[in-house]
């Protein structure tokens, strides 16, 4: 079997490093190629920075020189909004985004660059990691920062299913720090897992869980040209059982937006 090169950007980012440990361990069918912006982040989180690019996606040659040679790209880059400052009692915080950090530049642009070069370069593979909501303009998300978090993401997604790569796009409920592999997952498509959850359970995954996907979209041909949302049963309901099979997982997604 072939080792395939795969590069993960936002790979300091709490999923984003998630993704590159499990591809670490996967060293007989993987070498992985990491990008982030700050060598610090990345010495304290791996212990070294071999095999990592220090660059920011919207600068291209650093795309270019990361993706050279890879067979696949994994896109964990998100716009992180900052709190302005520490509310007053009884007062909502406010959010913005640091300069050349908003969603636009970083969910919308950022992501088009690095399907852009990826197109170039003749990756074979795309898997983006988004959020679920994006069907909903009037999203509280949306209203962090004044960003449109969520649209500008689903426009970057729309943009990668046109652009002719193999694609897999991964549409998370709320993130949990909270072991993987221990719960049921269930897919769904826009949004209904968001507005009718089955039998009332929480619209949230582990990191780890959505990380485990990711690698198993690398793997399994049943996860290409697909697009699907993605939550998790409880931990503690006595009705799961706990996704083994990601073939058959796959199977239950469909192509497109």
């Amino acid at each position: 079997m072939s080792i395939k090169k795969v590069l993960v950007t936002g790979a300091t980012g709490r999923t984003g490093s998630l993704v590159v440990k499990k591809l670490h361990q996967l060293s007989d069918q993987f070498e992985v190629v990491g990008l982030a912006r700050n060598q610090e982040k990345i010495k304290e989180l791996f212990g070294s920075d071999d095999g990592f690019f220090i660059g920011d996606i919207n600068d291209k040659s650093t795309l270019e020189s990361a993706l050279e040679g890879c067979d696949s790209l994994v896109i964990l880059t998100s716009a992180v909004p900052k709190m302005k400052a520490p509310p007053k009692e009884g007062e909502r915080p406010e959010f913005d985004f640091e300069e050349g950090g908003t969603p636009e530049e970083v969910d919308w642009i950022g992501q088009k660059n690095q399907i852009d070069i990826a197109k170039e370069l003749n990756i074979n593979h795309i898997v983006l990691v988004g959020s679920m909501g994006g069907t909903n303009p009037n999203h509280p998300l949306n209203k962090i920062g004044n960003g449109n978090i969520l649209i500008w993401k689903r426009k970057a997604e729309e943009y990668l299913i046109n652009s002719g790569i193999n694609y897999t796009i991964i549409r998370a409920g709320g993130l949990l720090n909270e072991l993987g592999g221990k719960r049921e997952l269930l897919v769904g498509k826009n949004d209904t897992l968001l507005e009718n959850p089955p039998n009332g359970i929480p619209t949230s995954i582990p990191r780890e869980d959505v990380a485990e996907l990711v690698v198993q979209a690398l793997i399994k041909p049943e996860a290409n040209n697909k697009a699907f949302d993605v939550i998790s049963k409880p931990e503690d309901d006595t009705s799961a059982v706990i996704t083994k099979d990601f073939s058959a997982l796959f199977e239950q997604t469909t192509p497109g937006l």
